[in-house]
């Protein structure tokens, strides 16, 4: 399976996200993913098995329960093919960058005037 078709499935990218945050058992994910998309316990388990038959994530037995993790390794195949792109929209970034800055300036500046004008007057 293509990596934009394992990451297209929403609750996968959901089930990544929580796995982000660290290690998890299957159960802590399943009842996550369970109360936001209203699937089974056999949906949430074949999406983890989806994400780890695609190299997504690994898994570790601990006892009678497994352990998920992130794999990074495919995320930074993702990330190299998504590389030829951001020229498209790196300097986009940059420049609302630029003006939040501005903005945040100049919003500073004004309170600061207000501020000394209040010290001014008292």
């Amino acid at each position: 399976m293509h990596a934009f078709d394992v990451l297209g499935d929403p609750v996968r990218r959901r089930i990544l996200e929580l796995l982000a945050e660290g290690e998890a058992t299957a159960g802590a994910v399943g009842e996550v993913v369970r109360a936001e998309f209203g699937i089974s316990q056999p949906a949430v388990s074949q999406h983890l098995k989806v994400l780890r038959d695609s190299g997504f994530t690994t898994v570790r037995p601990l006892g009678p329960r497994r352990l998920y993790a992130v794999d990074p390794a495919p995320l930074r195949e993702v990330d190299a093919w998504l590389d030829q792109f951001r020229r498209f929209w790196t300097p986009h970034l940059a420049a609302l960058a630029t003006e939040l800055a501005r903005g945040r300036r100049q919003r500073r500046l004004a309170a600061e005037g207000t501020s000394n004008e209040e010290d001014e007057e008292s």
